[in-house]
Order: structure tokens, then sequence, then C-alpha cells
């Protein structure tokens, strides 16, 4: 039996066995299960199980096991228990809905607010476009260093890189307009439709109110309000509409009344909304400035514990669509940079070898900025280090802050985002990474790490 097959069967064994899974999924770091009963589930044994790198009780169960390993994992379980494996955006809405009530009991001791849970809807909509927009963002900032560097940008590979690099981001309104309509209930083609609809050219030819429509207004958020709309209005007008003319009534009405209303209604507001959180989050940046920069990057930890970091997704795309790069990312970036420094302090200063091996297997991709490895498997369950983390990650966002640093996509955070940040600001970038480390390090060593916390671990 290979290492993976052993992770399975462990797992399968603590989840309460095969009859006790309801359904089977994973991320980029994570495998997501829900069970029939979840009192079954031994999950201080499934922390223990060797590979596993930590335990989060959500909606769904997620076990962290890393990168790569993630999908091999899953497919051994999938084998195992004879389960297809639910992929994150296709699972059907309403199966989710029925998930949650039956697991009601657990959901309520987490006391999600409604705010809470609005975010996590935003998170389900770019969750499932990450790879695509890692892969995209990572090419067209090799493709700006290349051209910085001296490459010909009129060369056809150049034109090429660029061409398979900003792809996804010309038509990422599409995207999102069918991950939306399906998160709320809707048809996906006609929430792409509906996204369509603020990107569409023809727009600059059309005048209302004395003055002619912009391309692009209301970015991702109008995007999202007239995919919502759009999928609102579908499952309305079907209640009163035949079955036989169904499937032409139905979307018709539904794609000509949103269409209207974005063009007079949801993209100025979607503008108004896009202008009032970028421009408010400049100001933020520009006045508060290293202040600001230290409390950004400093708290931003607790929010990827709870998965909601991906919300943040609009907001870094409206800041490249309004001024053209994103400053608030490098900021943030800083947080998985002082989750490495704690690792590395722990690594050196602990004699517990389990906690070495963890912390040796989610080093390298931390470094490479995915940090649920280190999160989950080391800093938080040790609790204190989370926080000295968090310090050393305060300090290298208020450098990132204070020189402006700004990236021209968005992409993964860590070494990798180097090739994102404005070519003259990229020493800068890496200068920022290198404190964040240092000071992560020396708190967590100084005063954040102690020896009897690792005997649970």
């Amino acid at each position: 039996m290979g290492k993976e097959q052993q992770m399975a069967h462990g797992i399968i064994e603590k989840l309460g066995g095969s009859s006790n899974i309801q359904s089977l999924m994973h991320c980029m770091t994570r495998i997501r299960v829900n069970l029939h009963d979840p009192s079954k589930a031994d999950l201080k044994g499934l922390k223990e199980v060797d590979g596993v790198l930590g335990v989060v009780e959500d909606d769904t169960l997620q076990i962290i096991v890393g990168p790569g390993i993630v999908n091999r994992v899953t497919l051994a379980m999938s084998e195992e228990t004879g389960m297809n494996i639910q992929s994150l955006d296709e699972t059907d809405p309403m199966d989710l809905e029925q998930m949650a009530r039956m697991n009601k009991d657990a959901i309520n001791k987490k006391n999600a607010t409604p705010f809470k849970q609005f975010l996590r809807k935003i998170a389900s909509i770019f969750i499932p476009l990450i790879p695509a927009i890692v892969a995209s963002g990572l090419i067209a900032g090799m493709s700006n260093v290349a051209v910085r560097m001296g490459a010909d940008p009129e060369s056809s590979i150049m034109q090429m890189l660029s061409l398979i690099g900003w792809g996804v981001f010309s038509y990422l309104a599409v995207f999102v307009g069918i991950n939306t309509a399906k998160e709320f209930g809707g048809t996906p083609a006609l929430g792409g439709a509906a996204g369509i609809l603020l990107i569409n050219p023809g727009l600059a030819n059309i005048t209302l109110f004395g003055d002619p429509l912009v391309v692009g207004r209301g970015g991702l958020i109008g995007v999202m309000l007239a995919a919502v709309l759009i999928a609102f209005l579908e499952k309305r007008i079907r209640k009163f509409v035949h079955p036989s003319i169904d499937i032409i009534v139905t979307p018709t009405l539904a794609l000509l009344i949103t269409g209207f209303a974005t063009l007079f209604v949801l993209q100025p507001v979607g503008g108004f909304l896009s202008d009032l959180i970028t421009k408010g989050l400049l100001n933020l940046i520009d006045i508060g400035g290293i202040f600001s920069g230290l409390i950004l990057a400093g708290t931003f930890l607790p929010l990827v514990v709870t998965g909601l970091h991906q919300g943040l997704t609009p907001v870094h795309m409206e800041l490249i669509n309004t001024i053209g790069d994103d400053p608030l990312l490098p900021i943030l970036a800083m947080g998985g940079a002082g989750q490495v420094g704690a690792a590395f302090a722990i690594y050196f200063k602990t004699k517990n070898q389990r906690l070495r091996k963890v912390i040796k297997g989610g080093l390298p991709v931390g470094m490479l900025g995915i940090g649920e490895p280190l999160i989950f498997g080391v800093t938080l369950p040790l609790g204190r280090p989370f926080l000295t983390a968090c310090l050393g990650a305060a300090v290298g966002g208020a450098f990132q802050a204070f020189y402006e640093v700004a990236t021209i996509a968005i992409g993964v955070s860590g070494i990798p985002l180097v090739f994102l940040v404005n070519a003259n600001e990229m020493v800068l970038y890496l200068v920022g990474l290198v404190i964040a480390y240092f000071f992560g390090f020396l708190f967590t060593w100084t005063f954040g790490f102690k020896e009897s916390m690792a005997k649970d671990i």
C-alpha cells in the first residue's frame, strides 16, 4: 500500500468509516468532507494521521494535507469508498443547503453571522477561478519582467505570452457572472451573459443622459450585481411560465430585464461601490502609511483561518481595473511571510520530531505562498506562535506600505509574487518579505514558543 493509500485509509477510519462520509471534494490544499454523523469522527486521531497537517471544522470538515498530495489522497479515498469526487464549482447549491441542515448543530457552534455567510458566498464565487488567475498572473508577470529586462514587446513570442497571460483577466467578468449565477441558484450561462453586458465594447456606442457608457464601468461588483439579479429573475419568472415555453420565455425575459436594469441602474451603482472601496483603501494606505500596512498585514491571517480571504479577490481586481495596479496584495502577502519566519524559529527550537516533520513539509509551500499547512499544522494549534507570526507580518506590511509596493495582477503570495510586482519595486518587495521572515522568527524565538507547547502536537 502506497503512502497516499495509507493516508486515505487512516483518514477514512478516523472519519467513522466509509459509510459515514456523505460527500468528498478537495481544493488546493484541503480534503473537504461532509459526514452523516459528525460525532462519529475522531478529530484528535485525525490530526495524528501521518501526513495530515491540520483539521478545520466548518460547513465542511476540512483536512489540510498540502498542495499536490491533496489530489492523490482524495483520489485514493474515492477509490476506497467508491464515492465520486465532487468539484467545488459543480456542487449543487441545494445539496450544500441540505448538508448544512444535517450539520446544523455543528454550524451553530461556529456562531456564523450574516456578514460572515455573505463573505463565504463571495469566496465561493472566486475559489474555482483561482488556478486560472494564478497561472495567468504568473505568465503575465514573467512577461512583464522579460520586457523590463530588454525583450522586444512587439516580438511574436512576447505577444503570445501577453495573450496567454492577460486573456483570463480580459474576460474575468464572464467567469464571475457564471459562478455568481450558479452560487445564487440561477443558470450559469445566463450569469455569463450578464457579465458580458458590462465588458461589451458596444457600450461605448450608447449614450444615456448625455454621456456615453463606459466599457467595464462597475467592474466585478457590477457583474455580481447583474448575475444575482438575473438568477433572481429567472427563478421568479419560471413560477409563472408554462413548462412548454419555459426554455424560450424565462431566459429571454430574465436577460432583457437584467440588460436594461444593468445599463440604467446596476452599472452606475457598481461603479459607485467600486469607487467607494478602491478610493477608500487607497486613502487608507496613503494617509495611514506605515500604520495602515501594519494593521492590514497583522490582521490578515485570522481572515485566512476562516477561509474568507478569498472574498477579497474582487477588491484586488477592482484596484487593478481602477488604478492599474494593486498596493493591497503585497501588504497582505506579508501574513504568510510572518508564518514562515515563525515556523523556522519553532523548527530550530523544538525537539518534537513530529512537529519538526510537519514544519519541514510545510515550509517549502509556505515560502511559495500557500500558508494553510503552516497555519493549521503548526502556529494555530500552538497558539502563541500564531500571534507572533502576525506581529512579524505587521512589520513587513508596514515596510510594503511605506514604499507603496504594488502588483500588476493577482496570484499566490510569497516568493512567486515578485513576478507580479511592478518591475522597479521587485527588490523592495523581496526586502519586505525578508523583513517579515526575520521579525516572525525573532518574535517567535524570543517569546512566542516554548517546548511545553509542543507536548500535545
